[in-house]
């Protein structure tokens, strides 16, 4: 006990300890050092924590200690008035030019580098003593504000820059992207440093392994995106693809793509493919591409050594018996390791039946689940090893030592992981291997739509959509064929940011993301959906005139197309009618309309219509806008047009959660939107699209944006509505 003797500074120094300190057992011995006033100041107890914290491993070297702590390290004044006068004359110039409107923090900063163990304050005395004596006392001038110069505004065209793809690197760069990796990721470790995560189990050889895998990485920040090959990928892997590249991206990283292929069963060629085009689409090249089968000898060959070292059992109870929260003990558990190596060979050689045989290893994970399954029998050829194997690892297995092959530095992955965490720090350390560190971050929903693979699946069935790539769907392939760009679904995810909790957003928000892309990318054109047909009457050329049409009204500078002008056009029906209500400003009888682009403006002048009373055809004269009264309204029109197909979507669902029973008693297939597709066969469009090919996008002026989909041919376009040019106040 240090009792009465013990000052101030002191007892500040021994509650910060306590208070910084994450793990006990090294508190005794960093009191003994306060206590021999051997740690004097805030600076030195903050280097030995640090150096506690860097070494948690037993027992402490004292002498390498006390080096990284300046302990017995005497800073004289006259150290510091020498440092000081060494910074003061190289700043010299700026200082008699500024005085004392100049940072001196610099100096501070400067003479605390040559002398790391001085104390702050005996520096800034110093150096306040030895400004004043060049520059004397502060004069008027001094004591007044300096200005803040102006922040240079970016020009709204840089708020998007296009980059070059390069090895696991965005195609886009959006001002958010580091911004959606401030929250969560600034709590990461360092390469090589995973020691200093919470919860991170030291063992014996974690320091030789970590000094090993940061030979193999050079400290590079290595992350991976892993998904089944099982289904196609949705909105919430998004999130995922960029938080998985875009992180390793941020720190000069790089990330893998691999492929949980580990249940043959469900994995098709066609989702390996999908999966692989949506990372690029999304602008991302993988580093690598590896499958958790790469390794499945290497798994095999660790199992054979978790048994060994008596970590790992074969267990004979069925699917049904362990499973739920409260399952009875195995009753094999404590079997002998002998006998488990050789059930597990006869799993191997296909002895056992599916169900008949598990391996199981000895662990009760954060959920309460006891001794998680490694191995199971399944009769299924694998797409890329064949009949090599009839037993399968299950993820809880498989996925820290794919981690751990592979050096990956931050195992990121969604919240319902967390239980988890433990079974994969455990693993590698019962096997002795590189261990990763898992961090956790929370999912990404969207309202008014289902992505589990089972109720799409379910859709597709009933027919209630055409296939995985239906636009009214979420997934990334849906989303592309409706005509997302890749960078708004981008955009869209760092808006989201990255946390902990959960976050389920109205798609109103990726629509948004997506007018933002569109009006920069979609050059414009015009399009009548439902066409009225109408005649001038004095058109003032005998053929047809052309018409310089901007791409981006905008920005003339990004060039025009032409398109034909001539007697007959056609405009919206809904653009006509036979009387003007108040507040209605397009054509009517007597309130004539200009045409956009042509310079014209067209007057009624006789109406047509069909025997049931429709009116079919407009009969109007034209004046040259320039001699003409300035009309109360500009609408769009097509000459010499293409017939195409055009579909617009609504939301697929009624309600905002499809499947919570509380708001859809009947289940998600009761919720369906009959309006979600609205087909217009007979649609008209400009001919400068005529060689438009899928996935093309447009802006239909005064209609929305638009995408040209796969299934247009030789005969007729099929255009898909993307977005309405303005969101719909009633879906906000």
């Amino acid at each position: 006990a240090l009792g009465p003797a013990l000052d101030k500074a002191t007892g500040t120094l021994l509650y910060n300890t306590a208070a910084r300190l994450r793990d006990p057992k090294h508190l005794g011995f960093l009191v003994g050092y306060i206590a021999r006033r051997e740690i004097l100041t805030d600076l030195q107890l903050t280097a030995a924590l640090e150096y506690v914290r860097s070494h948690p491993l037993e027992p402490l070297d004292a002498a390498d200690f006390e080096r990284a702590c300046g302990v017995g390290v005497c800073v004289t004044p006259e150290q510091i008035e020498e440092a000081v006068e060494a910074v003061i004359g190289e700043h010299r110039a700026e200082l008699l030019a500024e005085r004392y409107h100049f940072n001196m923090g610099l100096l501070m900063g400067e003479a605390r580098s040559r002398l790391k163990w001085a104390d702050g304050k005996t520096i800034k005395n110093e150096v306040d003593l030895q400004v004043l004596h060049l520059l004397g006392p502060k004069t008027e001038a001094d004591l007044e504000k300096k200005p803040k110069a102006a922040k240079a505004r970016p020009a709204p065209a840089e708020k998007q820059k296009a980059a070059v793809v390069e090895n696991g690197e965005v195609g886009m760069e959006t001002r958010s992207l580091l911004e959606q990796l401030r929250g969560e990721a600034l709590k990461f470790h360092k390469p090589g440093e995973n020691y200093k995560t919470e919860g991170y189990v030291v063992t014996p050889n974690t320091m030789a392994l970590l000094k090993q895998h940061l030979a193999v990485t050079g400290g590079q920040v290595r992350t991976r995106f892993p998904p089944e090959p099982n289904g196609i990928l949705h909105i919430g892997h998004a999130k995922a693809i960029n938080f998985n590249f875009g992180y390793a991206k941020a720190n000069g990283g790089v990330c893998f793509l691999r492929y949980d292929d580990t249940n043959p069963e469900k994995e098709e060629e066609k989702y390996f493919t999908a999966i692989r085009e949506m990372v690029e689409w999304l602008g991302y090249q993988p580093y690598a591409v590896t499958h958790a089968s790469d390794y499945f000898d290497q798994l095999y060959t660790w199992a054979l050594e978790l048994i060994r070292r008596g970590q790992a059992y074969v267990c004979h109870q069925k699917v049904e018996e362990i499973k739920g929260h409260n399952p009875p003990p195995s009753p094999w558990r404590d079997r002998p390791v002998e006998e488990s190596l050789l059930l597990f060979e006869d799993m191997r050689k296909g002895k056992f039946g599916e169900g008949e045989a598990t391996l199981r290893m000895k662990l009760v994970m954060e959920d309460g689940k006891m001794d998680p399954v490694a191995y199971r029998v399944k009769f299924t050829p694998h797409h890329r090893t064949g009949d090599k194997w009839c037993i399968y690892p299950t993820y809880d297995y498989t996925h820290c030592l794919c981690d751990s092959i592979e050096h990956i530095t931050h195992s990121l992955c969604t919240k319902e992981f967390q239980a988890r965490r433990s079974s994969y720090f455990w693993l590698c350390n019962a096997l002795d291997v590189y261990c990763p560190v898992q961090w956790e971050y929370g999912r990404l929903n969207l309202l008014y739509t289902v992505v589990s693979k089972r109720k799409i699946i379910r859709l597709v069935e009933t027919g209630a959509v055409r296939d995985w790539d239906d636009p009214r769907l979420f997934t990334l392939t849906a989303l592309r064929r409706r005509g997302f760009p890749p960078e708004a679904i981008n955009n869209f995810c760092a808006r989201v940011g990255v946390t902990v909790a959960q976050a389920t957003m109205e798609p109103h928000l990726l629509e948004a993301c997506a007018r933002e892309v569109l009006n920069e990318q979609a050059p414009r054109a015009m399009a009548v959906l439902e066409p009225l047909k109408v005649t001038i009457t004095n058109f003032p050329a005998p053929k047809a005139l052309e018409v310089l049409v901007p791409n981006f009204p905008a920005d003339e500078s990004r060039g025009f197309h032409k398109v034909p002008f001539q007697p007959t056009v056609y405009i919206e029906e809904t653009d006509f009618r036979e009387e003007a209500d108040k507040g209605y400003k397009r054509l009517a009888p007597g309130q004539p309309v200009g045409l956009r682009h042509a310079g014209y403006i067209i007057a009624v002048q006789n109406v047509i219509k069909d025997a049931s009373g429709h009116v079919i055809e407009l009969e109007v004269t034209c004046t040259k806008s320039d001699v003409a009264e300035k009309p109360k309204a500009f609408i769009h029109w097509v000459s010499e047009p293409l017939a195409c197909e055009v579909r617009l979507y609504e939301r697929l669902f009624l309600h905002k959660n499809p499947e919570d029973p509380l708001e859809v008693p009947g289940g998600f297939l009761s919720d369906l939107n009959p309006d979600s597709l609205r087909v217009v066969r007979n649609a008209l469009v400009d001919s400068s699209v005529l060689s438009a090919r899928p996935f093309d996008k447009f802006q239909f002026e005064r209609l929305g944006y638009f995408s040209v989909d796969p299934d247009s041919g030789e005969g007729k376009m099929v255009f898909n509505r993307t977005v309405t040019l303005k969101e719909d106040p009633g879906k906000a």
